[in-house]
């Protein structure tokens, strides 16, 4: 009776020390920014409301454009489909914004039917091999970063990390806690499952 408990409680302790390292990892990689030139500046997709970017959204644009002002990288690439009961993509909704900020349309490419970090990295990888793009800047918040550079990568983009800074997210502890902890768990997931 006694080894089947140890062999539970093995297996019990080596799936929590998992969770911890996968904690630990997306925490060191939204804090250690690696921004340098590339092709492309990619914004991960948030939530919109009515053609108006969300607080979250309006963040990782504005970090865009700063960067892109900067001269990292000489184009835009806005992410994100259309949301259940929207009318307008996310990656849209990122283009309108950016415009009305002064960037010029020329400039921005956009990537409209991503209803999933995967997809939407999967589709615009797509757009830059099209436009003989290979190397990609990733602005997200901090929590996402690490499953985006390993979905980048995957889709065949050489990915670069520039979390946006205080990001809204970050700024509430509550909220941060909890998307860390949800991504903790997509990250190994994503990790097992491979392929496209």
């Amino acid at each position: 009776m006694r080894r089947p408990l140890l062999l539970v409680a093995a297996a019990l302790g080596g799936a929590i020390l998992l969770w911890l390292a996968s904690v630990a990892v997306v925490l060191w990689a939204g804090y250690r920014p690696d921004p340098r030139p590339a092709d492309v500046i990619l914004v991960a997709g948030a939530a919109q409301y009515n053609g108006r970017p969300s607080p979250v959204l309006q963040a990782r644009v504005d970090h865009a454009i700063e960067l892109w002002r900067d001269g990292q990288a000489p184009r835009l690439l806005f992410t994100g489909g259309v949301g259940q009961g929207d009318t307008v993509s996310e990656g849209e909704v990122a283009r309108r914004y950016a415009v009305a900020q002064g960037v010029p349309d020329s400039v921005i490419m956009v990537e409209r039917v991503g209803h999933t970090s995967a997809e939407s990295v999967q589709a615009a990888a797509s757009l830059m091999r099209n436009a003989g793009l290979q190397t990609v800047l990733l602005v997200s918040d901090t929590y996402h970063m690490l499953r985006l550079e390993l979905l980048a990568r995957r889709a065949g983009i050489r990915p670069y990390r520039s979390p946006v800074p205080a990001s809204p997210i970050d700024r509430d502890r509550a909220t941060h806690r909890r998307y860390v902890l949800r991504e903790s768990l997509l990250l190994p997931a994503e990790a097992v499952r491979g392929g496209h």
